[in-house]
């Protein structure tokens, strides 16, 4: 099947023509027919299998104009990156149709993205918190959103943005057309299903945890970090083909320790992204990635799914996700687009347990290779590698108390007495046994 056999217009196909798409994935030829007929669509998607051009061409070719000035098309999506990523894919596919788009986010000034969206749009992209901010001050109109799209809401939920989600869909207009991708399906997720979709139908493009099969999967066995880092430097420097590398590691003070390790050998050529940059930085970063100016990316998981680069040759695991769902999303940065990719990742000791638990997901093994004979085993530990001395806890048995009465003791004989106040007139009485007067009156 072509796009041609969808049932796209003239603008839609000419764009596509231009993009050089000629074939629908399989989640994009299955959802196209169940939102072209209006039903609920619940879509169960692995990361690069297209998910976005998936729902946006058919909500693209339902859209028809109003000039009323609000959305009829809303998406929302988890970070910042991928706002801007969905909409660069929004303006690529209406480069001939009359289509505003607009993307909201959180973390940069919301003055300039109150004017625009005061000014109108027909599609909007937003994360879930500054949409609620402009739906708040009133500035954003939702009456004519016909089209809900929820993108990676497994991973909106995991964030901790159900309650902002739950306020948005109250606050949406009843008839609508509603559309949810994720890549696993939690409770929190069928409780949102069953409060606010209409009978949706669920479609299931690729079975969680089935790894594509243009990528291919090495794992090496290593002591520690440093040699870890150590190894890192030599398959750069050894592997010409490692061209456009993304590299994932556990936390941001790993991140940043990455990169001084290596910056000194990539010079210039490496970058690093995690939550606590600054957004220009980030988007400066992942632009110089994308462009080929930087070899290397560091990024944490939270950055995991709001990268979409074409052409990564290489994914590293330099830790290993505990999450099972989170090792599929992060090799799922290469092979895109029909093209080959490897994903290799360094497994310690520790991280039998969760290679255990990504095996069970995928339903086959990592295969592990041999470490190269030139490697340098590191014997340098880091300071959460170090063995830890665990002082025994012991509690000292306290004294045994008696039981006693109230605090109280019998007075001395000599503060016995009791102190009583006599009046004069009484005084002069007891004296002269009559009582004693001034006299009268003259």
């Amino acid at each position: 099947m072509t796009f041609n056999d969808l049932n796209l217009n003239k603008p839609l196909l000419n764009a596509l023509n231009e993009l050089g798409y000629t074939q629908p994935t399989s989640i994009q030829e299955k959802v196209f027919s169940v939102m072209m007929s209006g039903r609920d669509v619940v879509g169960i998607a692995q990361t690069g299998t297209g998910k976005t051009i998936a729902y946006l061409l058919p909500c693209l070719r339902l859209w028809k104009f109003t000039g009323d000035g609000s959305p009829q098309i809303l998406i929302i999506v988890p970070t910042r990156e991928l706002v801007v990523q969905v909409v660069k894919e929004v303006n690529k596919l209406t480069t001939y149709m009359n289509i505003k788009t607009e993307g909201v986010y959180g973390g940069v000034n919301i003055n300039p993205q109150i004017d625009r969206v005061y000014a109108g749009c027909d599609v909007l992209v937003a994360t879930p918190g500054r949409l609620l901010d402009l739906a708040y001050k009133g500035v954003l109109r939702l009456k004519g959103v016909k089209r809900l799209i929820i993108d990676e809401v497994d991973e909106m939920l995991t964030l901790g943005f159900r309650h902002q989600l739950t306020s948005i869909l109250d606050l949406l207009p009843p008839r609508r057309q509603n559309l949810m991708f994720s890549a696993t399906m939690l409770e929190d997720i069928e409780k949102l299903i069953k409060d606010f979709f209409n009978n949706p139908q669920k479609i299931e493009a690729a079975p969680t945890g089935t790894p594509l099969e243009q990528i291919i999967q090495i794992g090496y066995k290593l002591p520690n970090f440093n040699t870890k880092v150590n190894f890192l430097k030599l398959l750069l420097s050894n592997d010409t083909e490692m061209s456009k590398v993304l590299v994932f590691v556990s936390t941001k003070k790993l991140a940043d320790d990455l990169f001084e390790q290596l910056e000194g050998k990539l010079s210039g050529q490496l970058g690093v992204i995690h939550s606590n940059k600054a957004q220009n930085h980030r988007f400066n970063t992942v632009k110089q990635f994308h462009e080929g100016v930087f070899r290397v990316l560091i990024s944490t998981d939270i950055m995991a799914r709001g990268l979409d680069i074409s052409e990564i040759t290489h994914v590293v695991n330099f830790d290993t996700p505990e999450i099972a769902e989170d090792y599929m999303h992060r090799i799922g940065r290469t092979g895109r687009a029909d093209k080959k990719g490897i994903a290799i990742t360094f497994l310690l000791e520790k991280d039998a347990v969760y290679q255990a638990q990504i095996e069970e997901l995928m339903n086959c093994n990592i295969p592990i290779e041999i470490l190269p004979e030139n490697l340098t085993i590191s014997n340098v530990l880091t300071e959460d590698e170090l063995p830890k001395i665990v002082m025994k806890n012991v509690l000292l048995k306290a004294p045994k108390v008696e039981a006693s009465g109230p605090a109280f003791h019998e007075k001395k004989e000599k503060n016995r007495k009791v102190y009583n106040k006599i009046r004069h007139k009484d005084k002069m009485k007891l004296k002269y046994g009559k009582p004693k007067t001034r006299g009268q009156k003259k």
